[in-house]
C-alpha cells in the first residue's frame, strides 16, 4: 500500500539531540555550587599543605618567622639611625646587640620573678584547691586536684629547668641554634629589607609586583603594629597588676605580674589563665575579701586595655573581630602548641593586610583590576 499525499507530507517530529558538554547541561546553580565547592577544596588542600610543611619544617621555619615579627617590632629604629648618618650595615648590628641585650635582660627578669615567686604560688595554690574543694563538694575536688598538680609543677620549677637542661642536651642545642639563626635572619632583615622591593620585581613579571609588593608591605605594617601595641600592652598591664597586687599584700606579685606579661601575647586565653592564677593566689592568702580586691584591680585593667588602649595604640592596624582572634589562637595551638598560639594573631594579621590589598580596601588605589 502506498501512503496518502496528506500523511506522505506530515514526517513523524524528532526532538533535535542536545549535543552539548555534559556539564553544560546541568542547571546553573549546580555548576556554581560544583565550582565553589572545588575552589574550597583546593584552597583547603593548599593551606594543609602549607602547615605541613611549615610544621615539618619547623626548626627553620619557626626562626624565620620569630625573626620576622623582632624585624617588625625593631625596623622603626633604623630610619632613625640612617638619618643620623649610620650606615645600614653597622645600624643593623647595634640593634641585634641592643635587641640581645634587652632579650636577655627581660627573660632574666622575668625568670627571676617566676622562680622566686613558685613556691609561694604553689602553695597559695593549693590552699585556694583546698578552699573550693570545701566550698564546692565534688566539684572542688576536681579544681583541689587540677591545682595540685599545677601547684606541683611550679614548686619545682627551677628543678625542672635544670634536669631538663641537663637531660635534653639536644633540645638545648636545637634551641641556641634556632635563636642564633633567628638572630642572623633579623641582621639581614633589617639591613636588606629596603631592597626587598627591587628583588620582587626581579621575581615577579610586568606591572602584578607592584601587587606583591603592597601585599608585603601591608603584611609587615599590620604584624609590625600588633607587635609594638601588644609589647606596650602587655607592659603596661603588667605594671599595673603588679602594682595592685602588691597594694593588697598577695605574695608572689611579681611572679604573677611576670605571667600576665607573657600571657598578654596569647589574646584572650593568656590574660583569662594570668587572671585566675592571681585572684587564686589572693583567695588563698587573704580571703575572699581580698580576692574580690584582686579581680578588680583585674577586671579594670582588662577593661582599661580593651576600651582605652587597643584603641589608641594599636588604632587601626590589626582590625581582625574577637572571634577570629579567638579561632585563630585555638587553631594555632592545636597545630603547634604554644609557639602556635602565640604567633596565630600576627600571622592572621599579616593575611588580613594582604586580603585588604587584593580588595583595594588598604587606603591605596587598587592596581588588581588594572593588571588584567
Amino acid at each position: 500500500m502506498s501512503a496518502e499525499p496528506g500523511q506522505a507530507a506530515q514526517p513523524t517530529e524528532a526532538r533535535p539531540e542536545d549535543r552539548r558538554p555534559g556539564h553544560l547541561m546541568l542547571p546553573p546553580v549546580v555548576r556554581a555550587t560544583a565550582a565553589w565547592s572545588l575552589a574550597v577544596i583546593l584552597f583547603i588542600a593548599v593551606a594543609t599543605l602549607v602547615v605541613y610543611a611549615f610544621v615539618a619544617l619547623r626548626a627553620a621555619t619557626i626562626p624565620m618567622i620569630l625573626s620576622l615579627l623582632a624585624t617588625a617590632l625593631l625596623y622603626p629604629v633604623m630610619p632613625w639611625l640612617v638619618r643620623h648618618g649610620v650606615k645600614r650595615g653597622p645600624a643593623a648590628g647595634l640593634t641585634c646587640v641592643v635587641l640581645v641585650l634587652v632579650v636577655c635582660g627581660v627573660l632574666g627578669i622575668l625568670t627571676n620573678s617566676l622562680v622566686h615567686s613558685a613556691p609561694q604560688i604553689a602553695a597559695a595554690l593549693r590552699d585556694a584547691g583546698d578552699q573550693l574543694a570545701d566550698w564546692l563538694g565534688p566539684v572542688g575536688e576536681k579544681l583541689q586536684f587540677a591545682l595540685s598538680q599545677s601547684a606541683g609543677s611550679g614548686s619545682s620549677l627551677a628543678g625542672s629547668v635544670a634536669s631538663g637542661v641537663l637531660s635534653g642536651l639536644g633540645l638545648a642545642t636545637q634551641a641556641i641554634t634556632g635563636a642564633v639563626l633567628s638572630l642572623a635572619l633579623v641582621f639581614f632583615f633589617l639591613r636588606d629589607g629596603h631592597r626587598s622591593p627591587d628583588l620582587v620585581r626581579s621575581i615577579v613579571p610586568g606591572p602584578k609586583a607592584e601587587t606583591v609588593i603592597a601585599c608585603g608591605q601591608q603584611a609587615f605594617k599590620a604584624t609590625a603594629g600588633f607587635m609594638r601595641g601588644t609589647t606596650l600592652i602587655a607592659l603596661i598591664d603588667a605594671t599595673f597588676i603588679t602594682i595592685g597586687l602588691l597594694i593588697l599584700g598577695v605574695p608572689g606579685a611579681p611572679g604573677l605580674g611576670a605571667l600576665v606579661f607573657m600571657g598578654a601575647y596569647i589574646p584572650f586565653i593568656g590574660a583569662f589563665l594570668s587572671g585566675t592564677v592571681a585572684v587564686l593566689v589572693a583567695l588563698a592568702d587573704g580571703g575572699l575579701a581580698t580576692a574580690l580586691w584582686a579581680l578588680g584591680v583585674v577586671l579594670a585593667v582588662q577593661m582599661i586595655e580593651g576600651n582605652i588602649l587597643q584603641p589608641v595604640i594599636q588604632s587601626r592596624t590589626v582590625e581582625l573581630h574577637p572571634a577570629t582572634i579567638m579561632f585563630a589562637v585555638v587553631a594555632g595551638s592545636g597545630v603547634a602548641g604554644i609557639i602556635g598560639a602565640l604567633l596565630a594573631v600576627p600571622v592572621s594579621a599579616a593575611a588580613l593586610g594582604i586580603v585588604s590589598v587584593l580588595r583595594g580596601t588598604d587606603g591605596h588605589p587598587r592596581r588588581v583590576g588594572a593588571e588584567r
